[in-house]
């Protein structure tokens, strides 16, 4: 009623309309911005945590580990390794070769080693490696009644209710005794199970040469047998000159089914966060998503208690939550990974005698780094460009339907905007009266040609003066004012406007009766 009421009046004042559109600009322009901020700065904080040397750290160290080969044999890297004796063959020469340097490529020994291998000269080898074997015990599985007097041993593939956790072998060392692990690293998740912490554990030297003897040790005495279903190769490694850790993983995992398939990881992080100018820059950046997510959180809260219920029925307002969602999960997880950090990393750097488990610090700051990707994807998904087109375009349309015409569409608005433009640039010539008079008449004439009758076109053309005079006056894009009041003359006018579009109507259709009554006759 009151909306009926006011139309009835003739609408709002003009400065009152005019000042509702400048507030309600205002706000989507300031709205706009904030979103538009809080995208860079999360850009920032995406783009800000890797670089370049990150990939090309890990295409180094994988290049070295995983593809050189076994002097005389092209064919035996780690990712070709199909048997236990490939194994050995690559333990005892592409890998130990790989992580032992003492010397330069003249063969002078390098300076300030302090009990430490410079990898490719700049990477230092932080504690030593560690080599962990997983095994299941013998009946773990049945062997058909056919087949016992053949084969009476049967290993079954790895879990944890199938583990062997007795000793085995020559029993007076670390890797023949089975031991439970004290670091925090995370179960592996491989090809053939999920692989839990501890097993039959032993770290290298920091000598080649008994590192060397070790292997051909455990080689002879057999310390990889037929219940051995995985074996970890863990080393990490610190690139002063680029500020970048790397943790990398070596994995053989032995099927039930024989063979050994590899597999690998390499991850090139940056532990120590806030050393240059640039890296307190990031903190700031993350100080201030920390602000935004704040604001917009009270903004999502505010909204839930005002609208209820109601809230939770637009799409928006869902993927507004979801993206505080995953704002809060990597927040947390950016918050767990500096504190394992500032307790685990001196303490680790310290050891330089023991294996350092460098891999529970990257496997978080990995998940970290996804979490922040994921975000940024949804963040730029929302974009806040499409519900404030949404909202803007639904307010429009629906003032439209109150005081303007009902065909009303968006593409029209747009089509008449771009001509508009090309006509200002000068791209386009402006139709003057002159021209559109000059198009009336040559529609008239093609209309004479094609057989219409002499008082259809008179009514259509006065048909068509009427619309446009109408529309300048009703529906033109240049009114300020969202409503205009009609007066007894122009009330008249589109009175007859209506009587002469019944007329138009009526006679359409006596020509459509008559042709399908000529249709019905034919058939």
């Amino acid at each position: 009623m009151a909306e009926a009421s006011r139309w009835h009046r003739g609408g709002a004042s003009k400065h009152t309309l005019r000042y509702r559109k400048e507030v309600e600009i205002r706000t989507t322009l300031q709205e706009l911005l904030l979103y538009f901020i809080f995208l860079i700065n999360l850009c920032i904080l995406t783009f800000g945590m890797v670089n370049p040397h990150m990939y090309y750290l890990n295409k180094v160290m994988s290049s070295l580990f995983l593809d050189t080969s076994v002097p005389g044999e092209e064919r035996t890297n780690f990712k070709s390794i199909r048997s236990i004796t490939d194994f050995w063959k690559f333990m005892e020469g592409p890998f130990l070769e790989g992580l032992y340097w003492d010397s330069w490529y003249n063969n002078q020994k390098l300076y300030n080693l302090k009990n430490s291998s410079r990898i490719y000269y700049e990477n230092i080898l932080l504690g030593v490696p560690r080599i962990r074997q997983l095994k299941v015990r013998n009946n773990t599985c049945k062997v058909y009644s056919s087949f016992q007097s053949l084969m009476n041993e049967c290993y079954g593939k790895y879990t944890s209710a199938n583990e062997d956790l007795s000793d085995f072998g020559l029993k007076h060392d670390t890797e023949w005794k089975y031991s439970t692990s004290n670091t925090n690293s995370p179960w592996h998740w491989g090809f053939f199970g999920v692989y839990r912490k501890g097993g039959y554990i032993f770290t290298l030297s920091k000598s080649k040469s008994e590192t060397k003897n070790k292997f051909i040790d455990l080689r002879l005495n057999s310390w990889i047998t037929r219940g051995t279903r995985v074996i970890f190769i863990d080393f990490s490694l610190y690139n002063a000159n680029v500020n970048l850790f790397c943790i990398i993983r070596l994995v053989a995992e032995f099927p039930a089914t024989g063979g050994i398939l590899t597999s690998w990881q390499f991850y090139s992080v940056k532990l120590l966060r806030y050393v240059s100018y640039y890296d307190y820059f990031i903190a700031s950046c993350e100080i201030t998503f920390c602000i935004f997510l704040f604001v917009f959180t009270t903004q999502e809260v505010k909204k839930i208690k005002e609208f209820k219920s109601a809230y939770f029925k637009s799409i928006w307002n869902w993927l507004e939550l979801l993206l505080l969602l995953l704002c809060f999960v990597a927040v947390a997880f950016n918050t767990y990974c500096n504190i394992q950090i500032f307790l685990l990393l001196g303490h680790l750097l310290k050891s330089t005698e023991k294996y350092s488990d460098f891999y529970f610090l990257a496997y978080w700051h990995i998940y970290y780094n996804n979490i922040i990707a994921i975000t940024i994807f949804f963040a730029w998904i929302k974009n806040m460009f499409l519900a404030i087109i949404n909202d803007t375009y639904s307010e429009v349309k629906a003032d439209y339907s109150i005081g303007r015409r009902p065909d009303f569409e968006l593409g029209e608005m747009i089509k008449k905007s771009y001509t508009n433009a090309l006509e200002k640039l000068k791209l386009k010539k402006a139709q003057t009266d002159e021209d559109k008079k000059t198009k009336r008449r040559d529609l008239a004439e093609q209309a004479r040609r094609e057989g219409f009758d002499e008082n259809e076109i008179q009514r259509a053309e006065k048909m068509k003066t009427w619309k446009e005079r109408l529309e300048k006056k009703y529906y033109s894009t240049e009114i300020q004012d969202d409503y205009q009041p009609v007066t007894q003359q122009e009330f008249g006018e589109l009175f007859l406007y209506a009587v002469e579009l019944e007329k138009e109507l009526h006679y359409i259709n006596s020509k459509l009766n008559r042709v399908m009554r000529k249709l019905s006759t034919l058939g």
